[in-house]
């Protein structure tokens, strides 16, 4: 298997996935993931689609992403990795899909607008 590639990405970050065959060894810009993701449920979060079809010690996955905080951060690798295992194998396509890895999260920060503090907040206004 040659190496494949795929793109995730949520908020503001964005996760470029190189996978290829190995060990189960997940790099994230040079660091390893516990390095880069100190917390578990983080950890958890970007394991997600590999364990769910049990290939966690299968592939070797590179990661860069850049932007976003750690959660934006390891949600998109998360939407990564499950392309590009569907990329490896279409048949797990319908997993992945029905445990939401497959969906692109659209929810980004509304900007903000002139004339108002914040995105949606006004200023404070009093009728007298």
């Amino acid at each position: 298997m040659e190496m494949i590639n795929a793109l995730g990405r949520r908020k503001s970050a964005v996760a470029r996935i190189y996978v290829t065959e190995g060990t189960g060894k997940i790099t994230i810009n040079k660091r390893d993931l516990e390095n880069y993701f100190p917390s578990t449920i983080l950890q958890y979060v970007v394991k997600q689609p590999l364990n769910l079809l049990e290939v966690a010690e299968k592939y070797d996955i590179k990661v860069n992403v850049f932007g976003g905080g750690f959660t934006g951060q390891s949600q998109a690798i998360r939407l990564g990795i499950a392309r590009a295992l569907v990329k490896i194998n279409a048949e797990d396509k319908k997993a992945l899909r029905a445990e939401g890895f497959m969906t692109r999260d659209p929810r980004a920060v509304e900007r903000k607008k002139p004339g108002q503090p914040k995105a949606r907040r006004r200023f404070q206004f009093s009728k007298r």
